[in-house]
C-alpha cells in the first residue's frame, strides 16, 4: 500500500498556478502534470480566487476590518487614558489643597 502524503501549497504557490492558466493561458492539464496535482484542485482555488476577489479591492479603497477594529480599540484605550488623567489631577489638586489647609506648603 502506497503512502502519499498531502502537499500543502503556500498562497503565493497557488496565485502563480492560477495566473499561468489565467494570464498566461497555460492548459490546466499542462500545469496540473507540472506541479502534479488533481484538476479538481486548480479549480477549487480558481473558485475561491473569485468568491474572495473582493476583499482585494476592499482593502485598496479603505481600512480592512482589523485595521478598523484596531483603530476602535486605540481611540477607546487612549479615552481611557485621558479619563485616568483627569481623576489624578483632581487627586492632586485635592492633596495640594489638603496640606496647604494643613499648613504643610
Amino acid at each position: 500500500m502506497e503512502n502519499k502524503t498531502r502537499r500543502h501549497f503556500a498562497p503565493e504557490e497557488k496565485a502563480q498556478v492560477l495566473r499561468k492558466h489565467l494570464i498566461e493561458k497555460v492548459p490546466i492539464s499542462d500545469l496540473c502534470d507540472q506541479n502534479g496535482v488533481n484538476p479538481n484542485l486548480v479549480y477549487r482555488w480558481q473558485q475561491e480566487l473569485f468568491e474572495n476577489a473582493a476583499a482585494a479591492f476592499q482593502k485598496q479603497g479603505g481600512k480592512d476590518s482589523r485595521s478598523q477594529r484596531l483603530e476602535a480599540e486605540n481611540q477607546a484605550l487612549k479615552a481611557k487614558l485621558a479619563k485616568k488623567d483627569e481623576v489624578i489631577a483632581e487627586i492632586m489638586a485635592s492633596h495640594v489643597e489638603l496640606k496647604k489647609s494643613l499648613g504643610e506648603i
